[in-house]
């Protein structure tokens, strides 16, 4: 807008019109990055000032936070940034998990559960303008399960103390029966996710065994040709010198058979003639070591010569069911130089 102010002049029979023109106004200016500013005025004039300000969410930083307007009608710059409110960093959860990209102004966070495990509170929360979550972080609790039923003719034995009338995720329950009842099908009840442990009942039926086998070599402490009720006993023993390997006691099992059987396992011999052994501790010469025989899992040790050192060492083996193997450095003497030169054996000189 120009005002004209005319003035009429005479000069040298002439008129002269002169123009004189206000400076320009500035437009309502169009800003960027969250920021606002303050007034509704769409035309401000020269050296007039505008506050600038932060949209919610978001704090100022740097400066300045006003422009003026111009004599040319632009308005002055400005470094003003503003940047999103930062919430803090969510606490984790127990049994549970968290999951976001970012923690500023308008983010969000989701919660789970783990299996097993229910939540109670808001499963999802978002940093609001004023810097803090909309809501706290949730509690993942166990799910409650019943009690298993008390199977009549037995027992519930839970793997964890149990009060009250409830059971949490992943309490495991195993049915026992007072003999000679036995569970049938699977002894164990879990309580599981689905907010109930498992409903199979236990379900009783007379189960009975055959009369147990003898082992190879052995011998049994009930010979009675008879039906051995679940859950009964019976021991097994090893004719000398042979050793029991396995339990020394089966048991009657609800699938009708016993459980398994142990074995027994053979002495061995020292296959050397011309030497000294160290057997439990005590060193002996081979014609000395009567009887020639050791048992299942003993150990004994046999004398090498380090040739390069001039030195005597024991090398181990050990009897595994009737074989007992020379370690391949053991050479036997000679008869002439076992009896003239005992000292110079490998178990007589120094050891390495």
């Amino acid at each position: 807008l120009q005002k004209m102010e005319r003035l009429f002049l005479l000069c040298s029979g002439l008129l002269v019109t002169t123009v004189t023109s206000q400076p320009n106004v500035c437009s309502r200016p169009e800003l960027s990055g969250n920021i606002e500013m303050s007034g509704i005025q769409r035309f401000s004039s020269p050296g007039e000032e505008l506050a600038l300000s932060c949209k919610e969410g978001y704090t100022p930083v740097s400066g300045p936070r006003k422009i003026v307007c111009t004599m040319n009608g632009v308005w002055t710059s400005t470094k003003l940034k503003c940047i999103p409110k930062q919430c803090p960093h969510p606490e984790l959860v127990t049994n549970g998990e968290v999951f976001y990209e970012d923690t500023v102004y308008q983010s969000t966070i989701n919660y789970t559960c783990h299996e097993g495990y229910m939540m109670t509170g808001e499963s999802s929360a978002v940093c609001q303008s004023s810097g803090t979550w909309s809501s706290p972080a949730p509690e993942c609790i166990p799910v409650p399960c019943g009690l298993a039923p008390v199977p009549l003719y037995g027992m519930v034995i839970y793997d964890k103390v149990v009060r009250g009338n409830t059971a949490n995720y992943g309490l495991t329950a195993t049915y026992h029966c007072n003999a000679p009842y036995a569970v049938v099908g699977n002894p164990v009840a879990e309580c599981t996710a689905i907010y109930e442990s498992s409903k199979q009942m236990c379900f009783f039926t007379v189960v009975t065994c055959p009369p147990p086998e003898s082992i190879e070599r052995g011998y049994l402490s009930n010979n009675e040709k008879r039906e051995f009720f679940y859950e009964e006993k019976v021991k097994h023993g090893c004719e000398s010198p042979y050793v029991l390997e396995g339990n020394m006691e089966v048991v009657c099992q609800n699938n009708g058979r016993w459980s398994e059987k142990p074995s027994c396992k053979a002495p061995c011999s020292v296959n050397v003639q011309r030497a000294r052994i160290l057997h439990n501790g005590k060193k002996i010469w081979m014609e000395n070591f009567e009887p020639n025989r050791v048992l299942h899992l003993d150990i004994v040790s046999v004398y090498c010569m380090n040739k390069a050192m001039k030195c005597g060492y024991a090398v181990p083996t050990q009897c595994i069911d009737g074989t007992l193997n020379i370690p391949e450095c053991f050479e036997e003497p000679s008869a002439l130089e076992y009896t003239l030169k005992p000292n110079s054996l490998p178990s007589e000189i120094d050891q390495c």
